[in-house]
């Protein structure tokens, strides 16, 4: 073979080996971009279930209200049920609150509340409250308020109820009234918050009425009392008692 001739067959060899090179680099990075794709899908599709589940979770923080309140959101794990108002059976109700800082004593209007206190009643004997803190003193309207399990002020029984029985005239609250809790305006979201009145207290209405006065204190009012003399936190009027107070337990009979 002339010398030419090699020359020409080394350069067309040498020319398909780089087209070889070309190619191969061109598939590599389409597989490589391939790849690059199908991670994106997942992380795309990972991610994404990741938000959803954000959304789906969030839970709206409660509202805060001046007067006597409580969330109609359900907070407990337990699930319980709103009894027919017939298991007050329209008589007065004798029983007991134990705290850790003294016996209350209590008295409940099934004749006059008979909603409020068959709830109040089937609760305590599912042992409901035992445990529960009283998360909040008023100072302003004289009412330590107890009956919320998550001591925020949102909690219930998973249930809500209404309307409004057996309101003050006046909207005067003698000292040693026990009266319901609830949302501002509505007369339909009692649950299981309820308040203890320490001193004669006048509580204005609202759009949904008064408070549901479903009984009264029969002893131990000064426990209460104590609570309340021993004020709020960082010195507030408004908020968690300085003195913790905890239910250890409601009876009934």
């Amino acid at each position: 073979m002339s010398p030419s001739k090699r020359e020409r067959e080394y350069a067309r060899r040498r020319y398909e080996r780089y087209q070889q090179r070309v190619l191969a680099q061109r598939m590599k990075r389409r597989k490589q971009r391939r790849i690059a794709g199908a991670i994106l899908v997942v992380l795309v599709l990972v991610l994404g279930g990741v938000f959803a589940v954000g959304l789906t979770n969030k839970t709206p923080a409660a509202a805060a209200s001046p007067t006597p309140s409580a969330s109609t959101s359900p907070t407990t794990a337990a699930t319980y049920t709103l009894p027919d108002p017939s298991f007050a059976q329209a008589r007065v109700w004798t029983g007991t609150i134990t705290t850790n800082v003294g016996t209350i004593g209590i008295e409940l209007y099934g004749d006059k509340a008979p909603q409020a206190v068959a709830s109040f009643v089937s609760l305590a004997q599912q042992g409901f409250f035992n445990g529960t803190p009283c998360h909040r003193l008023a100072l302003s309207i004289h009412v330590l308020q107890c009956g919320d399990p998550t001591g925020t002020g949102s909690g219930g029984p998973g249930y809500t109820f209404g309307p409004v029985e057996n309101a003050p005239t006046g909207d005067l609250y003698p000292a040693a009234s026990i009266a319901m809790a609830r949302v501002g305006g509505d007369g339909a979201s009692m649950g299981s918050q309820f308040f203890l009145v320490y001193a004669d207290s006048t509580i204005p209405a609202d759009a949904a009425g008064g408070y549901t006065v479903f009984g009264r204190i029969t002893s131990g009012l000064d426990v209460v009392t104590a609570v309340a003399d021993a004020g709020v936190k960082d010195g507030k009027s408004d908020g968690q008692p300085v003195t913790g107070v905890t239910i250890q337990g409601v009876e009934t009979q």
